[in-house]
């Protein structure tokens, strides 16, 4: 108990921070000369939110006079202020449809930052981290088909583990998350009733459970109650060290989220023109089946110069120099070739108006 405790408070002091730095700090009225501090503005996924916290901290060290600022605020609240440009940037597990990046004047770039898995975790006493979740049993359970711990779907699943006569209590996010988006689309890959009578996007209608807010509430909601069950962005089961499913892949193996299989999941990831890509349920035997990408939303023109090259800058630092600090903190770099058609991408853009 001390130990959860202990990373509880690790994790808040972890988020205080990102709230400290998420509080928008008034630019200046008019353009700093060279030397002076630019600040940048953004919001949206808490999926990233651990590594972004770094690369701004890490940046600052190198470029004190860059103040880089971020509201982990969900996908959906960072998409709606990006396209009110209310933001310099934004944060997006989904990046943006094409109908939503035509309404930006500015022009959209979605830039590949990092790449992560969603955890499927839980609270029940004596079940340690493993616990196996078929494709058959993870939807059963988010759809309210399977009610108690010890059901017989589970305990065939899990012959060496004693698993408690507890009530199943479901929590998903209530705010418009990417998170989400990106275990829906699993739940709808993998099964028919799923993909019919619920769906997948940013929000849906659950059948059962309880809507908490971000990645942060679900993490202390499964913390803080026995018999939880949740699904968190994979960073925040590393540091609270919840205990986390082994969920059955295409092939048929049960896997935890480790970094070589989310690794061998996000290699399945094909991405578009654009930059944008996701995998519903990759086929290796040695990949993690729920795994996504995160962007950055950035505007294509920028009216203050400064801002423009200084965002274009750090973006080019964080896909080569950030990428180092990916793995302490539960992502995994981007791979070599997506790196590169990033890069591209901002050699062929120079943000400025």
């Amino acid at each position: 108990m001390r130990r959860r405790q202990y990373l509880y408070l690790t994790l808040a002091t972890g988020l205080g921070a990102v709230a400290c730095q998420s509080q928008p700090i008034p630019p200046p009225k008019t353009e700093p000369p060279p030397g002076q501090p630019v600040y940048l503005n953004g919001a949206g996924a808490t999926f990233p939110s651990f590594l972004y916290l770094k690369w701004f901290s890490e940046y600052q060290k190198i470029y004190p006079e860059v103040q880089i600022s971020y509201q982990p605020i969900g996908s959906a609240a960072g998409i709606q202020q990006f396209l009110t440009e209310t933001v310099d940037f934004a944060g997006s597990d989904v990046a943006m449809t094409d109908a939503e990046a035509a309404q930006v004047k500015r022009g959209a770039l979605f830039v590949p930052m990092t790449a992560g898995s969603i955890a499927v975790v839980y609270n029940v006493p004596g079940v340690p981290t493993g616990l196996k979740l078929s494709r058959q049993v993870l939807p059963a359970i988010f759809l309210g088909k399977i009610t108690r711990w010890n059901d017989p779907e589970i305990a065939a699943l899990n012959p060496d583990i004693t698993l408690p006569d507890l009530p199943i209590t479901v929590v998903y996010r209530s705010d418009g998350s990417g998170t989400t988006a990106i275990f829906t689309r699993h739940l709808s890959a993998i099964d028919p009733l799923w993909k019919n009578q619920v769906g997948t996007g940013l929000t849906v209608n659950w059948p059962v459970g309880t809507g908490i807010k971000d990645n942060a509430g679900i993490s202390a909601q499964i913390q803080q109650g026995q018999g939880v069950i949740g699904y968190v962005e994979f960073a925040y089961a590393k540091q609270l060290q919840l205990a986390t499913a082994a969920l059955e892949n295409k092939a048929g193996k049960f896997l935890l989220p480790t970094q070589n299989s989310v690794e061998k999941g996000v290699a399945a990831v094909v991405l578009d023109e654009r930059l944008r890509g996701f995998v519903d349920d990759p086929t290796s035997p040695e990949a993690y089946p729920i795994v996504s990408y995160s962007w950055l939303l950035i505007y294509q023109k920028y009216d203050d110069k400064r801002k423009g090259e200084t965002l274009r800058k750090f973006i080019q630092w964080a896909l080569i120099e950030g990428q180092k600090f990916a793995t302490e903190l539960g992502y995994v770099p981007l791979p070599g070739p997506v790196v590169a058609k990033a890069q591209t991408l901002m050699k062929e853009n120079t943000l400025v108006a």
